[in-house]
């Protein structure tokens, strides 16, 4: 209240001295409803006050009403201030308006008058004033009332240079609450050229409610890029004389080059025009080599402006992602950063690094860091920090590290910080799944995690490891002697035990033989921890507990002991109670057979994203990829024997599912087949025809089928490497003779795509099948697939032929989420001759839109809704991973269905890649 005491109220300052002085609320209260009465009595009573007077006691008003108390009269005088030719009565009474005034007041519409009378006055202070109190109040009723008068005050050739900075930030705050406020056509003009204004504050003004406009119509708008990148340029090669009133600190305008860089990012590219784009990587290259000059002040303003327009150009140059050398050295220069002492410095550095490793053209340079990064992690004092290291040390992870990184994160897990726990362990186990080439090593890691960090471990991630056992049969006798030497730890974590359970449950037969591993042992560890368990752990040992009769007859009494004690046979808990009641019964009654029948193993799961990620992404929003990102909700798994018995039977109507993705429920076998069909009868077959052209858009099924054989595929993929399981099944009644299944695939294709595959007997018997594994490690991009010659001989007759693989280079491609934005950005970017193709072809059945989109999905792509400003054009993105490098994928489907014909078009980032993806999908709809 320093300055109202300078204007000589006297009566001001002595009211607030006498508030401050009193010694409790009452008194306060006392004084304070003493000075209203006099202020109204003054108010209704006194006929001559001046404005002097009004603006003295309507200043007591408001700062009672800064004491939080209310006020109820007052606002017809204040009013009457605006119309005063004096700044400080004025000032005063749109103070008290923009304070106190509700936008429903009967007055209103005197305010809205009184504002545009000083709108339209030659004195810049009052229209300043009027501006300012706009703003403040920023109501729908303000908007309306001065759509008119606000733009043209903005553009005016004769607005003075302040009242225009005002002009600019008054339309800013209407136009965010009325965003019809500002007109369109020849003012869109008007108002981009502001950049062009001589007075730097009505550029740095101008730039704020343009940024804002072009985030609402960027194409509208979109002139401006060449003009910001103007300013920009004159802005870094102006001299020091130049800018003198706009220098902070020897750093020019600070806030305009920011702005401006802030502005540059609503578009991707900002520019198509060669010329322009040069001059804004030329601004770019300047910012960063006066990053790299020594500092013209040790003070520590000068830092701060200096390094918030180079974060700033940072900012755009990742946005941007096309200028290789440009991400380059912007991650040099953020590498020193890590080595700063300033601890802002250093956050800011690793968070804008997250960003640059997500890019083709620097994630080499992000991984030349990574000891420091490691070292941040850990030594740190910040939390915050720390946590930005570990959301770079996973973005940086590929192939090449990913052990080591996951090593060192494992390590630090120890001593980290309980707010950071459960996301690391999260972290860790998307890592190890997504890069693990040997699963015996992800076991190892997931049980390390538990062991570590067991309160931090979600259901999802030990469920995820159960999955990934059950499924891969390599790494279940490993993973079966892991969980058993865990087990014997005097303190084991709940989940280790749950982990344990189900493992052993379904593969403790595997370790059975050695006799430090034999079947009691393993019960009889499982069975010291069962006291310390929670219910559901109980209940789902208890059904490990029956599956061990199944596979250990001779520890059959022991177990039914356990079913038989009272805490279980009539435990409180009724999930408990009815298992050990059942199992009991079960084990008693069951026949050998019917047992196996029932206990049997675990079927495999589906093949399908983690549900981790979707965990992560709730967690984090934003630090996850979108394109990693796969929503799946995890159930617990269930354990229950009866259950797998109503799933053999065919009674039940779902399955039990680690991931908590439905499986259908096996088709009941035709007792009276001699040949097991493992794929069910879920896929049109037609007899001695090759079914190859079909797996472009499914991975398992039946790939070809005549009147003797009939051939299966089973595949999966995970980044560059597959899998493939051909079961052959001899369908007559005599064996099938010399059976020899060969690759061809010549040596020059096979650098490209490197193909592995199993031999199998030489006899295939009557009514059998047999399985052979491929598996495929995609070195670079290529053309076509191999081929699969089958001979055998039948009945004494040779027979032969060949059979393309499903091995397309589309097996290769992840899905990748984008926005409009993005890809639109990305597409022109990708718009070279020999990144370009495009084929025009009839439909091969009635259009059908939802089967398209099925099968573009289908082909390993990412159907990205909403983009196409046509619903019915179809547009997609993906990454095709290859041990070398990666291929960036777009394609863009567009039905005509007036004439039953599709124009397909694909951009990819190298050329056999586009004209293999072109041709693969041609004469496909």
């Amino acid at each position: 209240m320093a300055p109202v005491r300078g204007d000589g109220m006297r009566g001001l300052a002595v009211f607030i001295s006498d508030i401050r002085n009193c010694k409790s609320k009452e008194s306060e209260v006392k004084r304070m409803n003493k000075e209203l009465a006099n202020i109204r009595s003054k108010f209704k009573g006194d006929k001559t006050l001046d404005g002097y007077q009004k603006k003295k006691y309507v200043c007591k008003l408001l700062f009672i009403f800064l004491l939080g108390h209310d006020i109820d009269f007052g606002h017809m005088e204040a009013v009457n201030l605006l119309s005063s030719n004096k700044y400080s009565e004025k000032q005063i009474g749109y103070l008290f308006i923009s304070v106190l005034v509700n936008t429903n007041s009967d007055l209103i519409k005197l305010i809205i008058q009184s504002i545009k009378n000083d709108l339209q006055s030659r004195n810049p202070i009052h229209v300043n004033l009027a501006l300012q109190c706009i703003a403040n109040i920023g109501s729908q009723d303000m908007a309306e009332a001065f759509s008119n008068e606000i733009p043209k005050l903005l553009v005016s050739g004769d607005t003075m240079d302040v009242v225009k900075q005002s002009a600019a930030l008054c339309l800013l705050r209407l136009f965010r609450t009325c965003p019809e406020i500002i007109p369109g056509g020849e003012w869109t003009s008007r108002i981009i050229h502001l950049l062009n204004d001589h007075h730097m504050g009505v550029v740095t003004a101008a730039t704020s409610l343009i940024d804002a406009l072009v985030k609402k119509n960027p194409e509208e708008y979109k002139g401006c890029v060449s003009l910001a990148v103007s300013r920009l340029s004159r802005i870094f090669t102006s001299s020091y004389t130049d800018l003198q009133d706009y220098t902070y600190y020897f750093v020019p305008a600070p806030w305009l080059s920011v702005k401006l860089l802030r502005l540059l990012q609503n578009y991707n590219p900002p520019t198509e025009d060669p010329g322009v784009r040069g001059r804004l990587n030329e601004c770019l290259e300047t910012i960063l080599n006066k990053a790299q000059e020594p500092p013209k002040s040790k003070k520590v303003q000068h830092s701060n402006a200096k390094n918030a327009v180079l974060f700033e150009a940072i900012n755009l140059i990742i946005h941007n992602d096309s200028e290789a050398n440009l991400l380059v050295r912007a991650c040099n220069q953020l590498g020193q950063f890590l080595s700063n002492r300033e601890t802002n410095l250093r956050y800011l550095a690793l968070e804008s690094m997250c960003h640059l490793a997500t890019s083709e053209f620097s994630h080499e340079a992000v991984k030349k860091h990574q000891e420091v990064v490691i070292l941040s992690m850990k030594m740190e004092k910040d939390v915050s920090v720390r946590q930005q290291a570990v959301d770079l040390l996973y973005a940086m992870c590929d192939r090449s590290n990913a052990e080591e990184i996951v090593q060192e994160m494992l390590n630090y897990l120890e001593t980290a910080d309980y707010s950071i726990r459960e996301e690391m362990v999260l972290k860790v186990a998307i890592l190890a799944e997504k890069y693990a080439t040997d699963f015996t090593w992800y076991v190892d890691v997931i049980l390390n995690l538990i062991r570590i960090a067991g309160d931090y471990v979600s259901e999802e991630v030990w469920y995820r490891v159960i999955q990934i056992v059950i499924n891969r049969e390599e790494v279940q006798g490993y993973a079966a002697k892991t969980v058993f030497e865990a087990l014997q730890a005097p303190a084991c974590h709940e989940n280790m035990v749950k982990v344990g359970g189900y493992i052993l449950g379904e593969f403790g037969n595997l370790i059975a033989g050695d006799s430090r591993s034999a079947p009691m042992v393993q019960f009889k560890i499982l069975h010291s921890k069962y006291h310390l368990c929670s219910s559901m752990t109980r209940a789902l040992l208890l059904s490990t507990y029956i599956k061990f009769i199944n596979l250990f007859p001779e520890i059959r009494g022991t177990i039914q002991d356990v079913f038989r004690q009272d805490s279980n046979i009539r435990s409180a808990d009724a999930e408990l109670q009815q298992r050990a009641s059942e199992y009991l019964q079960l084990s008693i009654v069951a026949s050998k057979d019917v047992l196996a029948t029932v206990l049997e193993e675990m079927p495999s799961f589906p093949e399908r994203e983690s549900s981790i990620l979707a965990v992560l992404k709730k967690k984090k929003p934003g630090r996850v990829p979108e394109n990693e990102i796969k929503e799946a909700k995890s159930p617990v798994p269930n354990h229950n024997t009866q259950n797998q018995n109503n799933h053999a039977t065919n009674n039940s109507n779902h399955t039990s599912d680690l991931l908590g993705l439905s499986t259908p429920p096996s088709q009941q076998q035709n007792s009276q087949s001699t040949l097991i069909d493992v794929l069910g009868d879920i896929y049109n077959q037609s007899s001695g025809v090759n079914n190859a052209k079909k797996f472009l858009f499914k991975n398992n099924g039946v790939l070809f089928e005549n009147e003797m054989i009939q051939i299966g595929v089973k595949s999966e993929f995970r980044q560059n490497l597959g899998r493939l399981g051909l079961f052959y099944g001899n369908k007559t009644q005599v064996p099938l003779t010399n059976f020899q299944p060969v690759l061809q695939w010549n040596t020059e294709d096979s650098k490209n795509l490197n193909v592995q595959i199993k031999a199998v007997d030489s006899t295939l018997d009557a009514g059998a099948q047999i399985q052979q594994m491929l598996t495929a490690e995609c070195i670079d991009s290529y053309s076509d697939s191999p081929s699969l010659q089958l001979s055998f001989r039948y009945n004494g007759t040779p027979q032969s032929f060949t059979i393309k693989l499903p091995l397309t280079v589309n097996k290769f491609f992840e899905p990748t989420e984008m926005n409009s934005e993005s890809f639109f950005a990305r597409w022109k970017n990708l718009g070279g001759e020999k990144q370009r193709a495009q084929k025009v072809f009839k439909a091969q059945l009635p259009l059908d839109l939802p089967g398209a989109k099925n099968k573009l999905s289908g082909f390993g792509v990412q159907l990205l809704e909403g983009i196409d400003p046509n619903p019915d054009n179809m547009v997609c993105a993906g990454i095709i991973h290859t041990q070398s490098h990666q291929v960036g994928c777009l394609l863009r489907l567009e039905p005509n269905k007036q004439a039953q014909m599709f124009r397909l078009t694909v951009r990819a980032s190298k050329e056999q890649v586009t004209n293999e993806i072109c041709n693969l999908l041609v004469d496909q709809f």
